[in-house]
């Protein structure tokens, strides 16, 4: 008797036992999902309480050209002709711009140069006083190139770009007109809306016979340039 009493507890044992485990199994699983649900909604709760960066944009004022379509430019510095030094400079221009990319332009150019070391060794006078100032006219057509941005200090941009010009005209020196290609390259930074400054160098060639031999010569001009548009 007591060992069928036995046999019926085991039996009980062996199936009750297998089903509480699983349960305890059960409610665990339900516990962790339970905290995984939880630590996520706190994640994103967190998330959610995150300062959002403040970004300060800083207002940049870049000068640009009005839509006025001509410019009238001042320019002074130095040029050099070949046998009679280097001496100052002062020119005009008037330019007129096609497209953004695109002008053309006329200028007119003089200096008076010094005496050629010829003059100087010998004492003899190659030119009058007259003749000895340099006056040129020319046409030209120019393109900017490579155009861009620069800034001073934080808060204060201007455009500025490289330019080409290309042109023919005529040189009055030494008592005659002497026909002249030109051509230069120059760097343009636009201040205002309706000024600008620039540095220039070009070169003006044309055919001098004043020591006795037909030769053709490349005198170059180093210019500043102030320009206003209207």
């Amino acid at each position: 008797m007591e060992t069928r009493i036995q046999y019926i507890f085991l039996m009980l044992l062996l199936v009750f036992v297998p089903k509480m485990a699983f349960s305890n199994d059960e409610k665990l699983a339900k516990e962790q999902t339970f905290e995984t649900q939880e630590s996520s909604e706190q994640k994103d709760h967190d998330a959610s309480k995150l300062v959002e960066p403040t970004i300060k944009r800083r207002q940049v004022d870049i000068a640009k050209v009005d839509a006025e379509d001509f410019e009238i430019e001042l320019f002074y510095g130095a040029m050099n002709v070949v046998d009679f030094g280097t001496n100052p400079i002062e020119s005009l221009v008037l330019s007129y711009h096609v497209t953004e990319d695109l002008f053309v332009s006329a200028s007119y150019g003089q200096t008076k140069t010094e005496q050629t070391s010829f003059e100087v060794i010998s004492g003899a006078r190659l030119l009058t006083d007259a003749e000895r100032n340099l006056r040129y006219y020319d046409l030209n057509a120019g393109v900017n190139l490579l155009p861009g941005e620069g800034f001073i200090g934080k808060n204060i941009a201007f455009n500025s770009a490289f330019y080409a010009v290309l042109g023919v005209g005529s040189t009055k020196f030494a008592g005659d007109q002497r026909f002249t290609y030109s051509g230069g390259l120059g760097y343009r930074v636009i201040l205002k809306d309706w000024s600008a400054v620039s540095v220039e160098v070009k070169d003006h060639v044309f055919n001098i016979d004043i020591l006795g031999k037909n030769k053709t010569t490349h005198n170059l001009s180093y210019q500043l340039g102030l320009s206003f548009f209207f």
